[in-house]
């Protein structure tokens, strides 16, 4: 009889944090739905979602195609985003460039994100000399600054979207690293993971089905938050003529063609900014509300 209780007793406090944790997370849901400017974020992060995705049905022209009768139209009627100096509609050109920008965020952050998750959850669970190799090895790389990390992979890759990909998503591991590490080291003496052990869950299942759940919050809302940064990162060094390359309509590559007509046809520039400025916003503004919903803090009792 006692052993029995023993074993309902350890076996309620593994499903414990899981049962217990469905209600802060359809809490944190409702708050994230009801919450003002992560609405906002949200809709305007599906909307340029849906126009990349759409770009080879929607987008009125070819986005390489030239017209010589059309060079460096201002926007009208037929071109709601004016051409440039090839002739090439500036809109189509704009919604073919995000699919390069944002895949290139998304795979950076996942890259990152991956690495930094399995690094850092490996480094705090196991602690000891290894915790302390791995953390040395996260300083160094942190140490570097981050352009100069870029820069150099870049150079030794070569210019292309695919190098800064990479580029920024081995220098964003490091940052995932510490703060998956920081939480693994506080969750693993929580009582579901020594009961675990106690009935004799492996150190992987113990990782991944009872540690990880329980700390993924901080790093959704990093992620989150990080996508607007890599977006930015992307632009700006396509911008200084070491990512995408022409004729690309990569939107770093457009606003750097277009910077030597400004005065002549502000709008080659103008547009492909401000498609940078909203991705980033959108994601900013859901990312602070999805902060604002998973922190217990924010949200009344």
């Amino acid at each position: 009889m006692d052993t029995t209780e023993a074993n309902n007793s350890t076996s309620t406090l593994i499903k414990g944090p899981i049962s217990r944790s469905q209600r802060p997370w359809l809490r944190a849901l409702e708050a994230l739905i009801h919450h003002r400017l992560a609405q906002i974020g949200f809709i305007g992060f599906v909307f340029i979602m849906l126009i990349t995705i759409l770009a080879p049905y929607i987008s009125p022209f070819d986005p390489l195609a030239m017209d010589y009768s059309e060079i460096m139209q201002p926007p009208s009627t037929e071109h709601w985003f004016g051409t440039d100096d090839l002739g090439r509609d500036v809109l189509s050109r704009v919604m073919w460039g995000g699919r390069e920008s944002l895949k290139s965020g998304y795979l950076a952050v996942l890259l990152g994100l991956g690495g930094g998750v399995v690094v850092g959850l490996f480094s705090g669970y196991v602690g000891g000399r290894v915790d302390d190799l791995i953390q040395r090895m996260v300083e160094i790389l942190m140490a570097f600054p981050t352009i100069l990390l870029l820069l150099s992979i870049i150079a030794a890759l070569g210019p292309n979207l695919t190098t800064i990909m990479l580029a920024i998503g081995i220098s964003s591991i490091p940052g995932y690293t510490r703060l998956m590490r920081g939480s693994v080291i506080s969750a693993k003496n929580f009582e579901y993971v020594t009961a675990a052990r106690l009935v004799g869950s492996t150190d992987r299942r113990i990782m991944f089905r009872h540690i990880l759940p329980n700390i993924i919050a901080p790093i959704l809302i990093y992620g989150t938050l990080d996508l607007a940064g890599a977006i930015m990162l992307t632009a700006g060094l396509s911008y200084l003529g070491l990512g995408a390359q022409p004729p690309s309509a990569e939107w770093g590559a457009m606003l750097n063609y277009g910077r030597s007509y400004l005065r002549a046809a502000w709008w080659m520039s103008i547009f492909p900014g401000v498609a940078v400025y909203i991705a980033m916003l959108s994601i900013n503004l859901f990312g602070d509300g999805l902060r604002d919903s998973l922190d217990p803090k924010s949200r009344p009792a």
